[in-house]
């Protein structure tokens, strides 16, 4: 196992990774089991990790200063009493629903084999550095057959103080061939959260992917489920989806402890600000692609066309506060330095 450390100044007060004062960042890399653990101000926060199981790089686990897991066990490690919905939710991960016609984000192990042709996966191509609080990597978009569309430069800034981690992701897109992203609403950022930040539901919930495949959510008992969003419109619980925002946050309480979950857009990306693909069952996700398939009353749609050498980036912080919970106003002071 090779072991890599740098070292940095801690940071008194924590308003996003972008503050000039940094966390004691360390990285702690492992080819052969195919991933970097990441710790901050000496605790363990979360992995980057590249597994051929998975059809994209994720982070998973991610710990809040405390200790604490955000993230569901699914499908990595299973919990008691969790949910196992939705395969491709796993940790922290980005991609899209429909890149030249090819879903990269219902994408999983649970795909039968006749079905793989229309998908496509985000393959690890190398870490390019790990310095300062910077995890630089390449990954590559291909189809079923292997064939390079896009590749992608992926920057991950990591930060926090004692209460505090925050997460920037960086996805620098080159497009290798033509290629167009079109509005579709499985994209683009997700999390997938541990059943204490889900919503309390009393129903099932049937939801439908972009191929038209249906995933029932079962009722399931409330009790430690305690989840409610909130976004920068003032919109609360299921009113958030569809909505964009340029912030949403997830609160909700788990071991007794008070946690605050915040994503937040970048003022420099295509369409923003993005809509928000957030749903009770766990899924938080925001899309700066989703265009009609969140709001039908759009004039012209969302498309990303690329020639090949062409550019795009996709930025967004993800921020987990402990202790209690972020108000409305902390969250619009984290977002607007961010954005600053």
């Amino acid at each position: 196992m090779k072991k890599i450390f740098y070292l940095l100044p801690l940071m008194a007060v924590l308003f996003s990774c972008n503050n000039e004062k940094k966390a004691v960042v360390t990285f702690d890399r492992d080819d052969a089991a195919c991933k970097v653990d990441i710790n901050v101000n000496g605790s363990y926060f979360t992995t980057y990790m590249y597994p051929e199981d998975e059809a994209k790089p994720i982070l998973w686990p991610i710990m809040t200063a405390s200790g604490i897991d955000i993230t569901r066990g699914y499908p990595r490690a299973p919990r008691d009493f969790e949910s196992v919905d939705h395969p491709h939710h796993s940790g922290l991960w980005f991609n899209f629903g429909d890149v030249n016609g090819l879903d990269f984000w219902n994408n999983s192990f649970a795909i039968p084999a006749e079905r793989k042709p229309q998908y496509g996966s985000v393959v690890f191509d190398g870490i390019v550095s790990a310095e300062g609080n910077t995890l630089v990597t390449n990954s590559k978009w291909v189809d079923n057959d292997g064939k390079v569309l896009l590749t992608e430069k992926t920057t991950f800034t990591f930060g926090g103080n004692a209460d505090t981690r925050c997460i920037v992701r960086k996805a620098e897109l080159t497009a290798v061939e033509d290629v167009v992203m079109t509005e579709n609403k499985e994209g683009m950022l997700g999390l997938r959260v541990d059943r204490a930040f889900q919503q309390p539901s009393d129903k099932p919930i049937k939801y439908t992917d972009s191929k038209g495949i249906v995933t029932e959510v079962a009722t399931v008992n409330n009790d430690g489920v305690t989840g409610k969003y909130v976004n920068s419109l003032g919109d609360e619980g299921d009113d958030v989806w569809s909505k964009r925002a340029e912030w949403t946050m997830l609160n909700g309480t788990k071991d007794g402890d008070d946690i605050s979950i915040l994503i937040i857009d970048s003022k420099a990306n295509p369409n923003f600000p993005a809509w928000s693909h957030a749903r009770g069952y766990g899924l938080f996700a925001v899309n700066s692609m989703g265009g009609r398939a969140f709001d039908k009353t759009l004039a012209e749609p969302v498309k990303c066309e690329l020639k090949p050498g062409d550019k795009v980036c996709f930025t967004y912080e993800i921020v987990v506060k402990n202790g209690g919970h972020l108000s409305s106003e902390d969250a619009a002071a984290i977002a607007k330095d961010f954005n600053k």
